[in-house]
């Protein structure tokens, strides 16, 4: 599998970001291996907080949370999807796929970090990958959190500014990633946080993992991963750790895509499910700190 790698000064001096890289390697499904990156803050002894970012940013996203979790005594662990950051990206679109990302982070956080203990955080994609690792060994995780994001399972129940999302993603000669999360946050972001998500792809060859992510989704009944959405939604319904829903009110991708979860899996029954005013699909930039401390409060109460 042919990569690139973001040479590292395109992350020199990033507004509002210093934390110290960590990287690992796991296998690429082809006899190779990726370097992927991620964060790792706070106590090494404490357990963790996994924070999954989505399309098409990093975890630059949660620079504004995990100062807040960190603060609380957590450990806070945020890797960088292949294809994202400053994680290895293969050259193909067609090394993409749903299974292989799932695959993918299974080995960094199950066989390579071993965490066990887990509190997950998922927004976007990172919701769809690491819901799937919860259905998978759910023994590792103690609860769960989800901010805009979902489990579709091919029923073409998808929003039309996703559908438009997903045109755009594949017809676009240009795929402006900063003015993209710019776009899917509630506040207005300045040039250079623009520039820090713009930062881990120099021209559009860094891009091929960010442009067939949207074509991803299992949206339609044929898609490869219907089967494997399902089965992970048989073992969410017998869930019943806590789980906690934060969705944003101003995000018209995902907007009501709570509602499944709450009737769905058990551990939501009784909890704070908090409707973030002012939170757009990019929560994290919108209110970053609010949603940390929700999911501070939310591992207190549910020691």
């Amino acid at each position: 599998m042919k990569t690139l790698r973001t040479p590292d000064e395109r992350f020199s001096n990033l507004v509002d970001y210093n934390f110290v890289p960590q990287y690992l390697e796991i296998p690429d499904d082809q006899g190779g291996s990726l370097r992927m990156h991620y964060l790792d803050e706070g106590p090494a002894d404490a357990a963790p907080i996994l924070l999954m970012h989505g399309e098409p940013s990093w975890c630059y996203l949660y620079r504004y949370m995990i100062p807040v979790l960190v603060a609380a005594g957590h450990r806070v662990v945020a890797p960088d999807l292949i294809g994202f950051g400053r994680s290895d990206k293969p050259t193909q679109r067609s090394d993409y796929t749903y299974a292989r990302h799932v695959a993918w982070m299974s080995s960094a956080i199950f066989n390579v970090l071993d965490l066990r203990r887990i509190t997950f955080f998922g927004q976007d994609w990172g919701g769809l990958i690491g819901l799937r690792l919860v259905a998978a060994e759910p023994a590792r995780f103690d609860r769960v959190v989800i901010s805009n994001t979902g489990l579709p399972v091919g029923d073409g129940k998808m929003s039309d500014a996703f559908m438009a999302w997903q045109k755009f993603s594949q017809e676009s000669p240009v795929f402006p990633i900063g003015k993209i999360v710019d776009g899917g946050s509630a506040t207005k972001l300045s040039d250079a946080i623009i520039a820090a998500y713009d930062a881990p792809f120099p021209d559009e060859t860094y891009k091929e993992g960010a442009r067939i992510f949207p074509s991803l989704v299992p949206v339609a009944p044929d898609n490869p991963e219907c089967s494997a959405q399902l089965n992970a939604w048989e073992s969410l319904r017998k869930f019943e750790k806590p789980w906690l829903c934060i969705f944003g009110d101003s995000d018209p991708v995902t907007k009501g895509g709570d509602a499944i979860f709450l009737r769905e899996v058990p551990g939501t029954k009784g909890q704070p499910h908090t409707t973030i005013i002012g939170g757009g699909h990019m929560i994290q930039e919108d209110k970053g700190p609010q949603v940390a401390q929700l999911i501070n409060d939310f591992i207190s109460a549910t020691r």
